[in-house]
């Protein structure tokens, strides 16, 4: 029997926020929580209330302060008494950071203090965040090197993909090539794959048209407004195609994106749906889409992807993407020039080629489909691994 340990989980973003490094969060500590003590270090929202209660691990928050013009608040550890008495009260046995500011920095800091093993997960590209917001390629040169030096207080980091681990090993400076620790998902496949199709089919009056999907923030950072592009570009070149383009998800620029759209008169074709919360009704979405449109450049490996894969949809990635790192082009899914005009093409392509469309979307089930239950079993022993080389 393995010995229980006490997990300290320090994530900088957390419920009731959404996204990819919070779904992997809640991931790890819902599963670990089956094998340890696991308490989430996590920012509170001011005017955003959210039942931690409802959770099966414990969750400590830390205040924090509104940024403005991006979705995210900024906690403040430092300036938390409560938060920091709180946290040394603990005894755990080992910290693992999901991402290298402030409360992160707090994370490592109780490792150092108590002398126990920190992990941090490598999970965005930290410097395309930087550039994009102040556009000065030698201050974000300056700030991703700053972050360097965080997770090289850490014993270990975990790059959620080979691409990724490069990223921060050649290009970022971190002190050695990080291990790979792919993500995963909770979604499980539908258990009636026609009945899922159908529940679809009727919510939206659809016969034999072709779906096309997008799950995520809607935020410029995504590449949205890249997909409407390419949409234009695709009736010009099929104007007979019947299809439907769904947008699943909220964010910042959802009324610019609604704007293009309009201007594109794609509005009869393209809908957007908002969040979608229930998770049987999401898995409903990826298995009647044909195709999961994700030409994203900024995310490093997105859990959607990952979703889409477990009903058999595969996704069509943009060249040189982090994202394609697991993908293998006409094999488990499907790889473009970042060119709007080439997307639409390829996606005439794949839907008129459905016998391919058939193998690769059965590919993409079995080659990039992993679940969460499977894949904790290997953290939880790495975790044990790390606490006895410490000692």
């Amino acid at each position: 029997m393995k010995k229980e340990i006490t997990i300290g989980l320090f994530t900088d973003v957390f419920y009731p926020m959404t996204d990819g490094v919070v779904l992997v969060v809640d991931n790890y500590a819902k599963r670990l929580a089956k094998m340890a003590k696991v308490i989430v270090f996590a920012p509170s929202y001011r005017g955003q209330k959210y039942d931690d209660s409802k959770l099966n691990y414990e969750v400590i928050r830390c205040k924090s302060l509104k940024v403005p013009f991006i979705d995210y608040s900024l906690p403040i550890p430092k300036m938390d008494r409560e938060f920091k008495k709180i946290v040394n009260n603990y005894h755990l046995d080992i910290v693992h950071i999901h991402s290298p500011f402030t409360i992160g920095e707090a994370g490592i800091c109780y490792a150092k203090d108590h002398h126990i093993p920190c992990v941090g997960t490598m999970h965005s590209q930290y410097k395309q965040d930087f550039m994009r917001a102040i556009r000065n390629e030698k201050i974000a040169q300056t700030l991703t090197k700053k972050l360097i030096k965080v997770y090289n207080q850490c014993d270990e980091c975990w790059a959620v993909n080979k691409e990724v681990a490069r990223i921060f090993y050649e290009d970022y400076g971190y002190k050695k090539l990080p291990r790979v620790m792919n993500n995963a998902t909770e979604m499980l496949p539908v258990d009636d794959y026609i009945a899922s199709c159908n529940r679809i089919n009727k919510r939206h009056n659809l016969h034999n048209e072709k779906v096309f999907l997008f799950v995520g923030r809607l935020n410029a950072l995504k590449n949205i407004f890249f997909i409407v592009d390419a949409l234009f570009y695709l009736q010009k070149i099929n104007p007979n195609l019947k299809y439907k383009m769904f947008f699943i998800g909220t964010g910042q620029d959802e009324e610019v994106l609604k704007k293009k759209i309009k201007e594109k008169k794609l509005d009869s074709n393209v809908i957007l749906l908002g969040k979608i919360t229930d998770r049987n009704l999401l898995a409903d979405y990826y298995a009647r889409s044909d195709l999961f449109l994700f030409p994203s450049l900024y995310d490093a490996s997105s859990i959607v992807q990952i979703e889409a894969a477990s009903q058999k949809t595969p996704g069509l990635f943009l060249e040189k993407a982090a994202t394609t790192s697991t993908v293998t082009d006409n094999v488990d899914g499907f790889i473009c020039p970042n060119n709007p005009m080439e997307y639409a093409k390829k996606i005439n392509m794949i839907i008129s080629d459905e016998k391919k469309l058939q193998e690769v979307s059965t590919n993409a089930y079995h080659n990039l489909y992993k679940n969460w239950d499977n894949f904790i079993i290997e953290v939880y022993n790495r975790y044990l691994e790390l606490i006895e080389e410490k000692k």
